[in-house]
């Protein structure tokens, strides 16, 4: 417009003669002046265009790319200020073009982060003068499959609705627009838009890789007891979720073994003995890559077995299968129900041709329910091997009542799983169970861990080094000293519940973590079991009418209440929200939280692998009379013999004593160098 009007103005001084042509001078002069306002007008409405993107790409682009692109528009809207209302339009096309760049430069480059976005279309009103084309589906096009093809007016026949524009085409042939996709107003007015992503792509990308316990599909409808499964070899007895994943599962077996040394140095030393010749073993335990390891050792070493899972959510599906096609009677899948999870055992235990002689247990539930459902079949064992607080509990309570017929082995309490698997392995297997699971912060966060057992001293240590404020509550007074020592603050748990971040059971307990303390904590607190059970933290359903009528009280101390609404986010991950809006994070519905959502270091799991099956070959090949209806612990020549195994992992030199050392000391050379009684 300001370059007719000096067109216009320029006509008219020569129409008037000799005198007028003195201010030519003046008039190019006042030309170049106003070109310079020209272009700080341009840079200006470019700026403004353009200022929703700045935190995404930096003044750079709107100092360099955006300015030369809109002078070009401007350029061309002077060139043809005279043309047709159509040609007018199409010369303005440019800058609407770069409008709509910006808009979608900023979709791509957030998308490319994988960050939550709020996506905002702001153009202002003021923007959208006389000049400009109208901001339209009909002026813009689509943005379809990662292209933008913009209507040219009067190109392609009228667009639906009246006005003098259409749209040509859409690239790719694509009609639905991806989340997060630009959105253009109607109307052909300015208005913001917020389009916002419920679950940002970091959280899916942690999901991913939590998936290593169980990436193969948790929402298929069919449960595998109605499937009809074979593997290779024909065999049906097994029930996994799908035998066709075993190829997945073998490749995860191998890569445990080659964190596994200790388990597979035994294996080979022992493979010609073959010590287990003869033994019947049902096993009970996490059924992951690492247990695979040694349920095939046992195998090596000559020992038939069946094998059922002790944790419903900790099964890696595809691990399971593999054992399955090669032979290995396994019942179990991610996700059972309480019922399939009975079931397993069961099928594990009666099944005809076959009678156990053996018991492999972590939680205690295999002893428990061959001892009530098949008290003959119980009294045939030659002996139990325990793994786990819960289950040593159990058989400390039998043998207390007289009803444990059968020697059982405490592995749980022995040095090599205490140290190794307890502490060193749960300080490690916390915090990626929690990043994986939730994505948290730790700096700055405030915790309380319940218990300062070795579990608990893990998972203190590793919360502690990432820079969180970690409270401890105990109830024996020596771990609450070493608590303090060890420079954390011992407290009851109702005295910081409602300032608390994450809240970390460590027990062994029931009821540690009520209904009454979660009412108390604040918005957003993440609460997890690092304990075996999932008593600890009390989210026992209990809505049948028979139990809400039975035991109300209970009922109201339960997290399964009508009161109550759960929100599943992710695997393993349920949003529980109380009336007033507030929301606690529950971790694998207070189960295991690192084998439901990570997985445990393969190293660790080869120390404590390494004892399960000494002490199944000293239970299975003792004379008879040696070990009684008693729960023993394992004898600690084994444990030094645990440790040696692994010692070459690290090139490690042990130096040995000489006949005079050994002689003062009291010792053997060849160990073993601690009495039973002595705590490492």
């Amino acid at each position: 417009m300001e370059c007719a009007r000096l067109v216009e103005g320029e006509g008219e001084g020569e129409g008037e003669g000799g005198e007028e042509r003195q201010g030519v001078g003046e008039a190019v002069k006042e030309e170049k002046e106003e070109d310079k306002e020209r272009n700080t007008e341009s840079k200006e409405r470019v700026r403004k265009e353009s200022k929703f993107c700045y935190h995404t790409f930096g003044a750079g682009m709107d100092q360099f790319h955006l300015p030369m692109r809109h002078q070009e528009n401007e350029a061309a809207r002077g060139s043809t200020e005279n043309e047709s209302p159509r040609e007018d339009l199409r010369s303005n096309f440019g800058n609407l073009e770069a409008r709509a760049s910006i808009k979608r430069l900023e979709f791509k480059h957030t998308r490319k982060n994988r960050r939550s976005l709020l996506y905002i279309d702001d153009t202002p009103d003021s923007l959208l003068d006389e000049d400009a084309p109208t901001f339209s589906p009909q002026s813009v096009g689509r943005l379809v499959g990662g292209s933008l093809l913009l209507a040219r007016p009067g190109l392609g026949g009228p667009a639906p609705g009246g006005g003098g524009t259409g749209v040509v085409g859409v690239v790719g042939g694509k009609e639905d627009k991806e989340e997060g996709e630009l959105a253009v107003p109607r109307d052909g007015k300015s208005r913001r838009r917020y389009r916002s992503r419920s679950l940002s792509q970091s959280s899916t990308d942690s999901y991913s890789t939590s998936s290593y316990t169980g990436s193969s599909s948790e929402e298929d409808e069919i449960s595998p007891r109605e499937k009809s499964q074979r593997n290779s070899k024909g065999s049906t007895d097994f029930c996994v979720k799908n035998i066709s994943q075993s190829a997945f599962g073998r490749r995860e077996i191998e890569i445990a073994e080659q964190e596994m040394p200790g388990i597979v140095a035994l294996r080979k030393r022992a493979a010609d003995d073959k010590p287990l010749k003869g033994a019947k073993i049902v096993g009970c335990t996490h059924i992951n890559a690492q247990t695979a390891v040694l349920i095939e050792t046992l195998v090596e070493l000559g020992a038939s077995v069946r094998w059922a899972a002790c944790n419903i959510f900790s099964t890696q599906n595809e691990v399971a299968a593999a054992l399955a096609e090669a032979g290995q009677p396994v019942f179990a899948w991610r996700g059972e129900s309480e019922e399939d999870f009975w079931w397993c055992i069961d099928r594990c235990i009666n099944t005809e041709n076959w009678q156990p002689n053996m018991i492999l247990d972590d939680g205690g539930d295999t002893t428990h329910l061959m001892l009530k459902k098949y008290p003959a079949m119980f009294k045939m064992i030659k002996g139990i091997c325990e793994e786990s607080v819960t289950g040593v509990h159990r058989l400390y309570q039998l043998s207390k009542a007289g009803k444990l017929t059968v020697p059982a082995m405490n592995v749980n309490d022995s040095v090599t799983k205490t140290m190794f698997d307890n502490l060193y392995s749960c300080r490690e297997s916390i915090i990626d169970s929690l990043k994986r699971a939730t994505d948290v912060m730790f700096g700055g966060k405030q915790v309380v861990v319940c218990g300062y057992g070795e579990v608990g001293k893990g998972c203190c240590q590793a919360l502690k080094g990432l820079g969180c404020t970690v409270y401890v509550t105990e109830i024996d007074p020596v771990c609450a000293l070493q608590a303090c020592m060890d420079g954390f603050r011992v407290m009851k748990l109702s005295e910081v519940i409602r300032q608390v971040d994450i809240l970390v059971t460590a027990t062994g307990n029931k009821n540690v973590v009520t209904r009454d303390h979660m009412d108390k904590m604040k918005n957003g607190t993440i609460v997890c079991n690092m304990g075996h059970s999932n008593t600890e933290i009390d989210v026992e359903s209990l809505n049948t009418p028979e139990l809400q009528h039975q035991k109300l009280k209970m009922t109201k101390n339960s997290l399964r209440t009508p009161d109550l609404t759960w929100e599943k986010v992710r695997s393993q991950v349920d949003h529980v929200l109380w009336p007033d809006g507030k929301r606690i994070i529950l971790l694998a519905e207070g189960r295991l939280v690192n084998l439901s959502c990570s997985s445990v270091p393969s190293f660790v799991v080869s120390i404590t692998s390494c004892t399960q099956a000494l002490a199944l070959i000293e239970l299975f090949n003792a004379p008879a009379g040696r070990y009684k209806s008693d729960v023993y612990l394992l004898p600690k020549k084994m444990d030094e013999y645990v440790a040696s195994l692994h010692l070459p992992t690290f090139d490690a030199h042990l130096t040995e004593l000489s006949d005079e050392q050994a002689k003062y000391m009291g010792l053997n050379k060849a160990g073993p160098f601690k009495p039973n009684y002595y705590r490492y």
